[in-house]
């Protein structure tokens, strides 16, 4: 079963809602510009160029981007900064008033490294033959790797932070403390258990590309 299974949308549906939501995230970009806020504009302004990374690489280096798993990446870098925004008129927003909101855009957002990781070492694996890595060592390596960036992320916020109230100016990111990081680092490993379980299903496509972008043949033919 693929991802556009799960979702049960078609193609078209699914890249309407794409559409959708990068106009929603370039209307954040005016938002905080309007309030004067550069977290808002930032992490949505990063979020919106994320959305157009597999457009890159599908056309340039004929990477095959599923719709639904474009709509996934995009979920997860809209999630994230309208979190940082909230609805109008209301002056928290999601991660402040919503007690799950941050667990859910971690997990949505190690899954996207957590791919990354995955179509990596996949497409090592079947670059060449020398290689071999087991099934074993990929779910083990894509969890690593996962928690290694979320442990790098957490020092990006706390540096942000220390930056932020050395310099007198609003906050990009905000690390709530010792226990938040923790939780943030088990919802990361989540998003990585659920790629380390489901990635061959739907992400098999990707690293066969890539490893013929390698030079080598997928299966080790």
């Amino acid at each position: 079963m693929r991802v556009r299974d799960l979702i049960g949308f078609s193609d078209q549906q699914q890249r309407l809602i794409t559409s959708a939501m990068q106009y929603a995230l370039f209307g954040m970009i005016t938002v905080g510009f309007y309030e004067g806020s550069p977290g808002v504009m930032i992490n949505a302004g990063i979020g919106f160029v994320v959305t157009y990374i597999p457009a890159i690489l599908e056309r340039d280096y004929d990477i095959p981007m599923d719709p639904a798993l474009v709509l996934w990446i995009t979920l997860a870098v809209f999630f994230h900064a309208f979190g940082t925004l909230g609805l109008p008129g209301d002056v928290l927003n999601p991660y402040r008033t919503i007690w799950w909101w941050d667990h859910m855009t971690h997990t949505f957002s190690a899954s996207i490294v957590a791919g990354v990781g995955y179509v990596t070492v996949r497409a090592i694996d079947e670059h060449t033959e020398a290689i071999s890595f087991p099934q074993r060592f990929v779910f083990v390596f894509i969890l690593l790797f996962t928690v290694a960036f979320g442990v790098f992320w957490e020092v990006i916020e706390f540096a942000l932070g220390l930056l932020a109230a050395a310099t007198g100016t609003p906050g990009i990111l905000t690390q709530y403390g010792i226990e938040d990081t923790m939780k943030d680092l088990l919802f990361d490993t989540l998003g990585g258990i659920v790629v380390g379980l489901w990635g061959t299903a739907h992400l098999s496509n990707v690293s066969e590309a890539l490893t013929e972008r390698l030079g080598g043949s997928a299966g080790g033919e």
